[in-house]
C-alpha cells in the first residue's frame, strides 16, 4: 500500500473507531540502563562532548533499542507510532555538538519506524499501522526572553527555527512518514514555524502530508507556557487545517480532562490526547498504573471527547494495551460543524460572527 492509500485508509478508520498512539520513549529507554558507550557507538566514540541522554541519537548507535520500542507498542495495539525524533533538529542537537548528524538521525529514525509499522501491517492487514514524524518543541523559544533583564532578547530567530524544522521535515518526508506530529507545544510561535516549514514542502513539489498538532498545558492555569488558553491556541493554528489537534504531556489525565473537553467543543477536526501517567513524584517517577490511566481515558471515550488516544511521559506498552482494550468498540468523537466566524487569538481568543 502506498502512502496516499495509507492516509485514505487512516481517515476512514478514524471515522469508525478511536485510534491508538504509542506511549513514552524515554521511560522505556531508561529501562535499558544504557551507558555513554551505548550512546556513542563506533561512529561517535571520539566525539568531544558527552552524549549520554541524547535518546534520538540511539536511532543511529543502538537501532535495536528503538526498533524494540516500536515493536512493543505495536504489539500492545498502537495504530500509530511516532519516530524517535523529538529533539532531532540542529537547534536541539547543538547541546551535544551534533548539528551535522541531524539528517542521519532523522533518516535512521524514519526507517526504523517505517520498517516496524510495515511489518505489523503485514501481520494484521485488517489493522494497518502508521508512522507519525515526531517534531518536538525545541529547547529555545521564540516568545519568551531568556534574560529577565531584557524582555526583547531572544535566543533564536524565527528564520532559524523555520530552517531547523524544514531540514527535519524534509528528511522525515523522504523517510516515508504518513503524517507530521508537531507535539508538546509550549510556544505557539515555535509551532507556527514548524507548520510553515511543513506546508512549504508542497511548494517544492512534495506530496502534502497530514499535520497533527498537540499542545501542552503547563499547569493548573489552563494555559501554555507562552500564555495562551486552549481556544486561543486552537485559533492560532487552525489555518493549517490539521488532521488532528490535541494535548499531551505536563499533566496527568485527571488534570488534563477539562482542557481536552474544551478542545473537543471547539475543534472542527479530530481531537487527540495523550497524557502522562499521572504527575511525577518527588523523584521524578510516574506511578500511575496502566489500569488507572486506562480507566480515566475510557471515560473520555464514553463521553465522546476524543478521536485519538495514547500516552506521554511515564507510559509503557502496558499502559497502551490497557487503553486500547478499554476503548475498543467505543465510537470516536463526532467532529462538529461550527458556524462561520472571524476567530482571532492573542493570549485570549476573540470571535466575531
Amino acid at each position: 500500500m502506498n502512502r496516499a492509500d495509507r492516509i485514505t485508509v487512516l481517515r476512514a478508520a478514524a471515522r469508525s473507531r478511536i485510534l491508538i498512539l504509542d506511549g513514552a520513549a524515554g521511560s522505556m529507554i531508561q529501562q535499558h540502563k544504557l551507558s555513554e558507550a551505548d550512546f556513542r557507538g563506533e561512529r561517535f566514540k571520539d566525539h568531544p562532548s558527552p552524549l549520554q541522554g541524547d535518546n534520538d541519537l540511539l536511532c543511529v548507535t543502538r537501532p535495536d533499542v528503538i526498533a524494540g520500542l516500536h515493536d512493543a507498542y505495536l504489539a500492545a495495539g498502537a495504530d500509530i507510532i511516532s519516530t524517535n525524533t523529538f529533539n532531532s533538529t540542529w537547534i536541539s542537537q547543538a547541546d551535544y555538538g551534533l548539528e551535522a548528524a541531524v539528517k542521519d538521525i532523522n533518516a535512521c529514525a524514519a526507517k526504523l519506524a517505517r520498517t516496524a509499522a510495515d511489518a505489523w501491517s503485514a501481520k494484521t492487514p485488517d489493522k494497518p499501522r502508521y508512522v507519525a514524524g515526531c517534531i518536538g518543541p525545541l529547547n529555545r523559544t521564540l516568545s519568551i526572553s531568556p534574560d529577565v533583564n531584557d524582555p526583547s532578547k531572544r535566543a533564536v530567530t524565527f528564520d532559524e527555527v523555520y530552517d531547523a524544522y524544514r531540514e527535519q521535515a524534509l528528511v522525515l518526508h523522504a523517510g516515508g512518514v504518513d503524517m507530521f506530529l508537531v507535539e508538546t507545544i509550549f510556544d505557539t510561535l515555535n509551532a507556527k514555524a514548524a507548520i510553515k516549514a511543513i506546508l512549504d514542502l508542497e511548494d517544492d513539489g512534495l506530496e502534502p502530508l497530514p499535520i497533527w498538532v498537540s499542545g501542552t498545558i503547563t499547569d493548573r492555569s489552563g494555559r501554555t507556557l507562552s500564555g495562551q488558553t486552549v481556544e486561543a491556541f486552537w485559533n492560532s493554528i487552525r489555518h493549517a487545517r490539521p488532521l488532528a489537534v490535541g494535548l499531551n504531556c505536563a499533566l496527568g489525565a485527571e488534570l488534563m480532562r477539562p482542557h481536552v473537553a474544551e478542545l473537543s467543543r471547539i475543534a472542527d477536526c479530530m481531537v487527540s490526547a495523550y497524557p502522562n501517567a499521572g504527575l511525577p513524584n518527588a523523584f521524578g517517577e510516574y506511578e500511575e498504573e496502566p489500569h488507572e490511566t486506562a480507566c480515566q481515558l475510557e471515560e473520555w471515550a464514553t463521553s465522546g471527547l476524543v478521536n485519538i488516544l495514547g500516552g506521554c511521559c511515564g507510559t509503557t506498552p502496558d499502559h497502551i494495551r490497557h487503553i486500547a482494550e478499554s476503548v475498543a468498540g467505543k465510537p470516536p468523537r463526532r467532529v462538529p460543524t461550527r458556524p462561520t466566524a472571524m476567530r482571532l487569538s492573542g493570549l485570549e481568543p476573540f470571535e466575531m460572527a
